[in-house]
């Protein structure tokens, strides 16, 4: 698409949105005909920065905040308690919680990343998780999943995007859930989550498209999670 504008501008949102983004002056719309408008002045200038940076052609690969916060407004809005259920469900079958049973440097790897936020996850939610070795299913006790349910109640739109997204790029949502909380930051989440592919491309070498798939979940990481910090940010 051709660029169509010169300006791009915030201006006072109704409700509970505190920017809309606007393009000479008038206000945007998402794919889905809702106004694009941001819950915080930090994330309206991230959405902002994208469209400043475009040049004669609007390019939409080269926003990514831009189309997240579509996917908030057009697909999560609304449907708030469906996705809310879904990070559970992640929680109740975590990556943390099914362990290697060997060789002994995996199993070693894996209680040094995961034992941290595992323990900090159970203090958090006021209930223990049972480990696993292998793939066997274990159940997790309802005291520990009404608590991580408790946590996620009330979160709004763009919260549960960036929290879902990093949920399913992780396969934890114990780990979306301690970089959401400070417990822990981005790349320590996301290297904590890698421990058993780190392992393998050890054992055998990397593998080249693997790697660049890696590279490509990962920006789309760093950009859930950077929506998660602008959301919960101050002016």
């Amino acid at each position: 698409m051709k660029k169509f504008y010169k300006d791009v501008t915030l201006a006072a949102a109704d409700g509970d949105n505190a920017a809309a983004l606007l393009l000479d002056g008038r206000t945007v719309k998402t794919p889905g005909r809702n106004a694009l408008a941001l819950p915080t002045e930090p994330l309206g200038e991230a959405v902002a920065d994208e469209w400043r940076a475009q040049g004669t052609e609007i390019i939409p690969e080269t926003m990514p905040m831009t189309r997240l916060v579509n996917t908030a407004i057009d697909g999560v809005r609304g449907n708030e308690q469906t996705v809310a259920d879904d990070i559970e469900t992640f929680a109740g079958t975590d990556l943390l919680c099914y362990r290697a049973d060997g060789p002994d440097g995996l199993v070693a790897l894996q209680g040094e990343a995961w034992d941290p936020p595992l323990r900090w996850a159970e203090k958090h939610f006021g209930g223990p998780f049972h480990l696993a070795e292998g793939v066997i299913h274990v159940e997790q006790p309802e005291e520990t999943m009404a608590g991580v349910r408790a946590s996620l109640s009330g979160l709004g739109p763009f919260e549960l995007t960036a929290l879902h997204i990093m949920t399913s790029l992780m396969g934890s949502a114990l780990l979306a859930l301690a970089v959401a909380e400070g417990e822990m930051v981005p790349d320590e989440a996301w290297d904590a989550a890698h421990v058993d592919e780190d392992w393998q491309i050890l054992q055998w070498g990397e593998d080249k498209e693997a790697s660049e798939r890696r590279a490509r979940r990962k920006e789309d990481f760093d950009t859930a999670a950077r929506m998660l910090a602008l959301v919960r940010s101050e002016p």
